[in-house]
């Protein structure tokens, strides 16, 4: 049974309006404006351009992904449907600039502003000559995404890649001519050469981003042509000769990453260290969402706890006991974050669900408070916080800044993965995933539900505590605003992106959810609408997630097979009815 929706011009025109509000809402919160100071090719495109014209583009491919599901629509007609929704993708934004002239639109909305106007018009003088040019380049947007999954393989991947790697380097143009000025420190003239020959402004030259593009789209178009006989080679290599070149490309990567914080500059070593703290907190809950189903939203209270038992032994001001060394106190933070794992898991064991999402909620909220309450401020600071938290050193080496930090969070995220990995492979993670799927059943096959549930709590509190205790080290000083819901929040935004129980999907889901908002950090008052928009596309477009674990794609995979067989049974019934 084909449950694909009918695709014509009523399908058409929604699909349209509706990526067409997408644009209106971006433009009407002030997105567009915001994000159009951000340069990605030099007098050719910002990203509030991107902002404009991708739901255009979005709108055609979805109309040809819908069309090639059902069986309503020639190639021809589904061109014309995607120029169809492109085309009205600009009308919602156009019947917004045509009410601002008529009227006062600011007085409620006083982010429609004349710079928006510029952008939606493309810059011309009057709004109907740009709104005519705006809408000829939805409906050429409209168009183009239509026609991309029509476009062979072998011609469609190295050009959406050239694209990508184009537009994603032009993105971070700024970082790169960081990195750029780091390299050539003893030579600054010759920096600024090099700076000049790639860049404006921080933004692509043209011709760069035309020769990013062709090498990228090459480089693809190359390893399709000789990838397979390559992978072919590799497989006829003796068994030990292939492990020894697994050893090497491991070996490789290591020291790459060893390297990797003199090589792209403090910066992006400051964001490297912030993304390896959410790693580390990604895989300590994915332990208790990923593997046992154990929906937890206040995994913040571990964290705080590592680092106020870690600020506060190490402190050498009046708040400080004992005055730790650093190296001390790590295991002290991860076993006093256990143990509130452990004493928090308690009272919550028979919830399920919703219930225990809120109830987790709530213990978030209460460390909160707690940290802010004048009870606990003769040990922990209330609202002033811990200060004069110690650098940690060993013998005369201190890690001070974010390139030697860095190397504390490698070694900790290297640890957990290490950790992490063997859990998921044995005995009990494989009950923690009984649970997840059917805790009746797993209790009927004789699994202890309550042990599981309190080992899963208890140990994936423990690299939170141990990334509580980094970050006071790298700060310096602690405060309880430091520790609100919106650090659970990412952290299981990041699990659900990256791929719930898949530990490389905990390293994806940080990398594009976390390090790409650290390096585009002044667009971070848009951070909860971003998150929101990324959950809601990985929701529809790809529900296992960025990189998943191969059991949970398989169980999506076998619960829509079922849905299909459910849905087929229901119209069997109807029709026979």
């Amino acid at each position: 049974m084909n449950n694909s929706p009918v695709i014509n011009w009523q399908f058409s025109v929604r699909m349209g309006l509706l990526l067409g509000v997408a644009v209106l809402y971006t433009g009407v919160i002030g997105m567009i404006v915001s994000f159009d100071n951000r340069q990605i090719i030099s007098g050719l495109l910002t990203l509030g351009q991107v902002l404009v014209f991708a739901p255009a583009i979005a709108a055609g491919y979805l109309v040809t992904r819908a069309a090639q599901k059902g069986e309503m629509a020639s190639k021809q007609q589904t061109l014309l449907y995607g120029t169809l929704a492109g085309l009205i993708t600009a009308v919602p934004i156009l019947a917004l600039m045509l009410l601002a002239e008529l009227i006062d639109v600011r007085a409620m909305f006083v982010n429609v502003s004349p710079a928006l106007q510029d952008i939606i018009i493309l810059g011309q003088d009057s709004l109907a000559v740009g709104g005519i040019l705006l809408a000829l380049l939805m409906a050429v947007g409209g168009l183009a995404g239509a026609g991309v999954p029509y476009v062979p393989e072998k011609i469609r991947r190295p050009v959406v890649v050239g694209l990508l790697w184009a537009l994603g380097i032009g993105l971070m143009g700024d970082l790169f001519v960081q990195m750029i000025r780091s390299w050539f420190r003893a030579n600054p003239s010759a920096g600024r050469a090099v700076i000049n020959t790639i860049f404006s402004g921080g933004a692509l030259l043209p011709t760069t981003a035309v020769a990013i593009f062709v090498i990228a789209g090459g480089a693809v178009a190359g390893w399709q042509a000789r990838g397979g006989a390559v992978k072919s080679r590799i497989e006829a290599l003796p068994d030990d000769r292939r492990k020894r070149l697994q050893q090497g490309y491991w070996g490789f990567g290591f020291l790459l990453l060893l390297a990797l914080p003199w090589v792209v500059g403090t910066s992006l070593s400051e964001v490297a260290t912030v993304v390896g703290l959410y790693i580390l907190m990604g895989l300590g809950l994915n332990i208790a969402v990923g593997l046992a189903g154990l929906l937890d939203l206040g995994y913040v209270t571990n964290f705080a706890v590592g680092a106020y038992i870690a600020g506060v032994l190490t402190s050498t001001g009046p708040l400080g006991v004992g005055q730790l060394s650093f190296w001390v106190v790590l295991p002290i933070s991860v076993f006093a974050a256990m143990c509130t794992g452990f004493l928090f898991a308690l009272p919550v064991l028979r919830m399920r669900g919703d219930y225990l999402a809120i109830a987790t909620l709530g213990f978030g909220e209460i460390i909160r408070l707690l940290a802010l309450s004048d009870w606990l401020a003769p040990l922990i600071g209330g609202a002033q916080g811990v200060l004069f938290i110690p650098k940690p050193q060993v013998g005369g080496i201190v890690f001070q800044g974010p390139q030697e930090l860095y190397y504390i969070v490698l070694g900790g995220c290297l640890l957990t993965l290490f950790v992490s990995t063997r859990l998921n492979n044995s005995r009990t993670g494989r009950q923690w995933m009984a649970v997840r799927e059917d805790e009746d059943v797993a209790a009927a096959m004789g699994i202890s539900t309550i042990k599981a549930k309190l080992l899963a709590f208890t140990l994936s509190a423990a690299s939170g505590g141990l990334a509580g205790a980094i970050f006071a080290a790298k700060l310096g000083t602690i405060f309880p605003h430091s520790f609100n819901l919106i650090i659970s929040v990412s952290v299981l935004s990041l699990i659900i992106v990256g791929g719930m129980g898949s530990v490389p999907g905990v390293v994806v889901g940080a990398l594009a959810l976390i390090g790409l908002l650290e390096v585009l950090r002044e667009f971070a008052e848009f951070r909860l609408l971003i998150f929101g928009a990324l959950l809601i596309v990985m929701m529809l477009a790809r529900p296992q997630g960025l990189w998943p674990s191969a059991i949970r794609e398989r169980e999506l995979l076998t619960h829509d097979d079922e849905d299909d067989v459910i849905a087929t049974q229901d119209v069997s019934v109807t029709a026979r009815g």
